[in-house]
C-alpha cells in the first residue's frame, strides 16, 4: 500500500484536538491500578476510546495500538497509530501541566509522523519525516550546545510496578554520573514533555530507559526532524524495537551514551 504520510497530518492533528477538548473540560474521578503505583483515570480511557473510534472512521486500513487498551490490528498496510491518551498521568491527576497527548505513527519499526499536544500549555508539536517539525505552527529546532556541561538533561522517571527496584539500580547510578557532569538534572515526568523539548532545544538530552511506542512514537519523529540524534542506549538507530530512547543535540550525544556507559545503562 502506498500512503502520503503527509496527508495523514491533519487527520492526526484532529485527532488529537478530539483528545484535548477531553482533558481540558474532565476532571480525574476514577482512577484505576494498572500495577503498582501505575495508574489509569477514565479520562484516559475515554480519550482513547474517542481517538481509536475517530481513527477508525478516518483510516480503517491503519491499526491502532493504544496504552491502555492495546492494539486492533488491521492487515495489509503495515501502518499503526500508537496513542498515549494522557502522557505524564501523575501529573495530570495531581495538577501538574507537564502532561500531554502523544500521537504517533508507526510503519514497521520506525515512527513518521508524530503530535504532540501539551494541552495546559498551549504547545502543539508536529512532524511528519523529512518534512521537518513545528510548534504550533512555527519551525523548531534542536539546540546546538556542544559541552554537557552546558546542557540540560531530562531522564525518565524511576521504574514502578513489576522489577522496578531492579530496573532503579540503573537509574540511580546514572543520576549520579549526570549530577557530576552536566549544568542541570530534570524529569519531568512525560516522554512526551521529554521528546518534544529536545525538539524545541528548550532541553539538550533526554535518556529514557525504555521505549513503549505508545510513549515514543510521536515524540522520536518530532525530536529526529528538528535535528536532534534519536538512538538507543549504545548509540544506534532508534526502532520501535529500541530497549531505551535517548535523544539528544548532535553535538552531546556522544556525550551523553559515554555517561550511559559509565552508569552501567
Amino acid at each position: 500500500m502506498t500512503t502520503d504520510t503527509k496527508a495523514l497530518l491533519p487527520i492526526a492533528q484532529r485527532a488529537v484536538a478530539i483528545a484535548h477538548e477531553l482533558v481540558c473540560t474532565r476532571v480525574p474521578q476514577t482512577i484505576s491500578f494498572k500495577g503498582h503505583r501505575d495508574m489509569v483515570t477514565e479520562v484516559d480511557l475515554a480519550v482513547e476510546h474517542a481517538v481509536r473510534d475517530f481513527l477508525a472512521k478516518e483510516t480503517p486500513e491503519i491499526g491502532f495500538l493504544g496504552e491502555e487498551e492495546g492494539p486492533v490490528i488491521r492487515e495489509g498496510s503495515g501502518l499503526m497509530w500508537a496513542l498515549d491518551p494522557i502522557d505524564g498521568t501523575a501529573n495530570f491527576m495531581h495538577g501538574i501541566p507537564l502532561c500531554g497527548i502523544s500521537l504517533g505513527l508507526v510503519d514497521g519499526d520506525r515512527s513518521i509522523l508524530g503530535v504532540i499536544d501539551l494541552p495546559f500549555l498551549d504547545m502543539l508539536y508536529a512532524a511528519v519525516d523529512g518534512d521537518g517539525a513545528t510548534c504550533n505552527g512555527h519551525p523548531i529546532e534542536a539546540s546546538k550546545t556542544t559541552d554537557l556541561d552546558a546542557a540540560i538533561v531530562a531522564i525518565g522517571d524511576y521504574a514502578v510496578g513489576i522489577d522496578a527496584e531492579e530496573k532503579n539500580r540503573v537509574r540511580i547510578p546514572l543520576n549520579h554520573q549526570l549530577a557530576a557532569r552536566v549544568q542541570r538534572v530534570r524529569m519531568y515526568g512525560s516522554a512526551a514533555v521529554d521528546l518534544a523539548w529536545v525538539a524545541e532545544g528548550k532541553t539538550d538530552a533526554c535518556i529514557m530507559l525504555s521505549n513503549n511506542p505508545w510513549d515514543t512514537a510521536a515524540g522520536v519523529t518530532i525530536a529526529r526532524e528538528a535535528g536532534a540524534l534519536v538512538t538507543d542506549a549504545s548509540g544506534r538507530s532508534h526502532t520501535m524495537r529500541s530497549g531505551a530512547t535517548i535523544a539528544a543535540a548532535p553535538a552531546v550525544l556522544a556525550q551523553v551514551i559515554a555517561v550511559l556507559n559509565e552508569a552501567g545503562a
